[in-house]
């Protein structure tokens, strides 16, 4: 009875707080249920995207806290590359896709047939159409996993891709004031490529809406009970389509990782093909037909296309004496073919015409359509 409560004690027995308020406001279970739900559908997102790069994709289980704006910014200070989804039909709310620049450049990269070493060079308009229509198709398989676990069709808004500053006063809409934010980790493998994190962020009421929704489904039974029938039914809808399998344990954040193709099913598929002598093709007609649908994901991208008649080099004091009427030399002789330059790289020369009023370039050399697409790069 001698002891004395604090001021601090005082107010918040009156506020009825305590000083892990933040931690109260999901209980494990809910966290587990978060958990849960961003497992299946990064699952269903890494099958995706290794039907769009071709390689081995891995996804670690996520990692889920509590984190508030002012503590991102401190976090993550360089700016990155924001996926904005946002549903529109059986869940309402947005949560954002946050993702590395670099990791941004080697998936398009690898999208377009790419190694992976070509990715040096500021991020472009490109960078972000494509990887905006690579996130579609993962976000969209995305949608069909959460439509199975929630028994409800699930529509989304295409995806918007934006680059983010995490530290800037007012970065998107879904950060108001210093409020709690669901964080949402994964660790991103790509074979023989990446080694990176992505993160997922989610409003609370967000978050809280879709751990209603996957409680409500599992009613009495739980979490745990009921993740092996979503997972089975991911499985079977996913896996009709793409080859390979999905190394996944929710719930538990020290298990494996999710994989998008795995050596047992690789096995299993060649016991199955028919052996028959082999058929070459020409190698730039390989790679077109391969590529040819992430090509489609890029073909309304804008490119800089620049004509250029010559150049020369002059010495300051000859820059210096230009005036109205002076003569520059260029190394171009006359009636030699001009430079057709796409974002600055060589692909084609032809010889000026004049179409109307306008100048205009009628190609007279050019590379191939696969080349071309090397040079852009």
């Amino acid at each position: 009875m001698d002891e004395i409560l604090s001021q601090q004690e005082i107010d918040a027995l009156l506020k009825g707080k305590s000083d892990n308020e933040d931690d109260e406001i999901f209980t494990g279970e809910e966290i587990d249920a978060i958990g849960e739900i961003g497992n299946i559908a990064m699952g269903a997102a890494a099958t995706a995207l290794y039907s769009l790069i071709n390689n081995k994709v891995a996804i670690t289980t996520p990692r889920v806290e509590l984190t508030t704006k002012k503590q991102l910014g401190k976090e993550y200070t360089i700016p990155y590359v924001a996926i904005e989804i946002e549903f529109t039909q059986g869940l309402q709310g947005t949560n954002l896709l946050i993702m590395k620049e670099e990791d941004v450049k080697l998936i398009t990269n690898l999208m377009m047939g790419g190694d992976g070493s070509n990715i040096d060079g500021p991020l472009g308009d490109m960078h972000i159409s494509a990887i905006g229509e690579a996130m579609n198709q993962m976000v969209g398989s995305s949608a069909t996993s959460l439509a199975s676990i929630f028994d409800k069709n699930i529509n989304i808004s295409p995806p918007k891709a934006f680059v983010i500053n995490l530290a800037s006063d007012v970065p998107h809409d879904i950060f108001k004031s210093d409020e709690p934010i669901v964080k949402v980790s994964f660790n991103l493998f790509v074979e023989s490529y990446l080694d990176s994190e992505i993160m997922q962020l989610i409003p609370v009421d967000f978050a809280r809406s879709l751990v209603d929704s996957l409680l409500q489904k599992t009613g009495d039974s739980g979490v745990d009970e009921y993740k092996e029938e979503v997972i089975q039914e991911i499985k079977d809808d996913v896996f009709d389509e793409v080859p390979g399998n999905i190394a996944t344990e929710p719930t538990e954040r020290d298990m494996e990782t999710i994989s998008a193709k795995a050596d047992g099913k690789q096995r299993e598929e060649r016991d199955r093909v028919k052996v028959r002598p082999i058929e070459f093709q020409s190698f730039e007609e390989n790679g077109m037909t391969h590529d040819k649908k992430n090509i489609d994901l890029i073909m309304d991208v804008p490119l800089d296309v620049t004509v250029e008649l010559g150049r020369t080099k002059r010495l300051i004091k000859d820059i210096l004496e230009w005036g109205p009427g002076s003569v520059i030399e260029l190394d171009k002789l006359a009636g030699e073919p001009v430079d057709v330059l796409i974002n600055g790289k060589l692909v084609a020369k032809g010889e000026v015409v004049v179409i109307d009023d306008n100048f205009g370039v009628r190609i007279t050399d050019i590379l191939s359509p696969i080349k071309r697409l090397e040079k852009i790069k």
